[in-house]
């Protein structure tokens, strides 16, 4: 099968699958006959509300421009630069809400959350406030595979949006709480709401963007993190000059809520979903958009759930050691968002500069996502896992010197925190990291920071392991491959063509033309 221009099909054409055209047409068996629909040329605003099928744009795509050199340069640049000028801007500003509502709690209790009733607080005592900070991840536990299902079957920036929006109301309601327990149920939903944005932003990615291009994008976008740390530092502090009857920890959760709503119907209205369906595209710029992904092998959207699938998933020794990762990596995470201010105000800021203190620290976490991402791009290939255990060396640092600091020392044990940011890891080590930090130990929270430093340790070592075990999956599917393809160097018909296999739903392990990148 070879890779030159073959004729567009038209709309009812009698076809012959996989023996005549580049990608196969869902739905059609191999040997079998079938008609190739018209892939529709407008959208309607119904496509922000209805899952459509897109296998016979993706067929079309790949028919008119999956070949090399059918999408010049120039168009590609173009294309590209307008993806990014209408995907990152909207993922970025999702990711900076998303670090604001999980951080508003930590404002909150330096706004007086943790007082007495009598004083406007919901008297918090003991290890209350842990429980506050990890019952955010019981729900996003809970709710995690739920809400992926219900993802796979509906437009995927659709369901952000409403998930956005729900995030804000929640929030908002905290403000209404009188007591310990309320708290606790509307931190239990609110996790559970936001328990789809890391996967629901990586999708959007992975949909939009070639594998070459993923890492800067993502490092863009979760460099708003940093903007997040930082906005939520100046937002308290401008919520702190509001003087009212009204608790300055109310105002944390109203304002911020609000806001995070907001967004929620902004980006119902703006992101799309995946390239097929961008109204904002001409119809051939999203044919290019479609057809330039195919050396993913990853696909672009599935509507089904393959048992067969979870099972491989499951028995997959990179899932666990991706599971170990997160869990490691979100220990000093779990920490490092509920409780930095209180370090802050541990080592003798008032109220207002330690929501100031925030600023520093977003800025210094958009440093080093930024530098990791410059570094990723300009190292040789399959440099990724080397870029992260070196980004774990100022983390490491940032912490013993924390820990050895004199307790006097105020400038350079609040550098040495800083430090502990360079890099910041899912649910059950934000679960388990709120409650190293003890009560009887603040400001210090030696035993937090020693429990981040041993995180920050088993990451490096975690991060060899996939390394090591991706290496090897290359190496084995490179040496099945030899076995399948002639002296002159052509593959037999075991081996399908990438077209063929590019939009099929198979995973890393069925798809003979996946390798890994690491």
């Amino acid at each position: 099968m070879d890779d030159k221009k073959q004729p567009p099909l038209a709309p009812g054409a009698e076809i012959k699958t996989l023996e005549h055209h580049h990608a196969p047409v869902p739905g059609v068996k191999e040997g079998g006959e079938g008609k190739v629909t018209d892939a529709p040329r407008q959208l309607s605003w119904r496509a922000l509300f209805t899952r459509q099928d897109n296998t016979a744009f993706f067929a079309e795509a790949l028919d008119k421009y999956g070949y090399d050199g059918a999408i010049s340069p120039e168009q590609e640049k173009r294309l590209v630069r307008k993806i990014d000028c209408l995907v990152l801007p909207c993922l970025a500003m999702c990711y900076a809400f998303y670090y604001i509502d999980k951080t508003t709690l930590s404002y909150a209790a330096i706004f007086g959350l943790k007082k007495p009733q009598s004083e406007g607080g919901l008297g918090l005592e003991g290890t209350d406030y842990s429980w506050l900070s990890s019952s955010f991840y019981f729900g996003w536990l809970a709710w995690a595979i739920p809400t992926n299902l219900i993802m796979q079957r509906s437009p995927t920036s659709t369901y952000l949006a409403s998930q956005i929006f729900l995030w804000g109301v929640f929030l908002m309601i905290q403000a209404s709480c009188k007591n310990f327990t309320e708290l606790l149920v509307l931190r239990v939903l609110g996790g559970a709401v936001e328990s789809i944005a890391d996967p629901a932003f990586m999708l959007i990615t992975c949909t939009f963007y070639t594998r070459a291009e993923q890492p800067s994008r993502i490092s863009a976008w979760y460099a708003a993190n940093g903007v997040g740390v930082a906005g939520g530092g100046l937002l308290g502090y401008c919520i702190g000059q509001i003087k009212s009857s009204l608790p300055s920890w109310k105002y944390e959760f109203l304002i911020i809520g609000a806001l995070c709503a907001l967004w929620g119907i902004v980006l119902l209205l703006v992101l799309p979903s995946n390239p097929a369906t961008c109204m904002w595209f001409t119809r051939e710029e999203r044919l290019m958009a479609v057809a330039r992904l195919r050396g993913n092998q990853t696909g672009i959207e599935n509507k089904k759930f393959k048992w067969d699938q979870a099972r491989e998933a499951f028995t997959d020794r990179n899932t666990w050691l991706f599971f170990l990762l997160g869990f490691i990596a979100n220990i000093p995470n779990g920490g490092i968002s509920n409780f930095s201010t209180l370090i802050f105000q541990g080592l003798g800021f008032d109220t207002l500069k330690t929501s100031l203190l925030g600023i520093p620290q977003g800025a210094l976490v958009c440093i080093w996502i930024g530098l990791g991402a410059f570094l990723n791009g300009r190292l040789p290939a399959n440099s990724r896992t080397i870029v992260c255990m070196l980004f774990m060396i100022p983390t490491i640092a940032g912490s013993l010197g924390f820990l050895l600091a004199p307790k006097d020392a105020y400038v350079g044990r609040l550098i040495c925190f800083y430090l502990t940011g360079s890099w910041l890891g899912a649910c059950v080590g934000n679960i388990a990291g709120p409650f190293f930090y003890k009560s009887n130990q603040a400001p210090s929270y030696r035993l937090g920071i020693g429990s981040m430093l041993v995180a920050n340790c088993l990451e490096v070592a975690i991060l060899l392991l996939l390394r090591l075990s991706f290496i090897a999956r290359n190496k084995l599917r490179d040496r099945q491959l030899e076995n399948v393809v002639g002296a002159d160097g052509s593959k037999s018909e075991a081996v399908p063509h990438e077209n063929e296999t590019t939009f099929s739903d198979l995973t890393d392990g069925q798809n003979p033309n996946f390798r890994y990148v690491y």
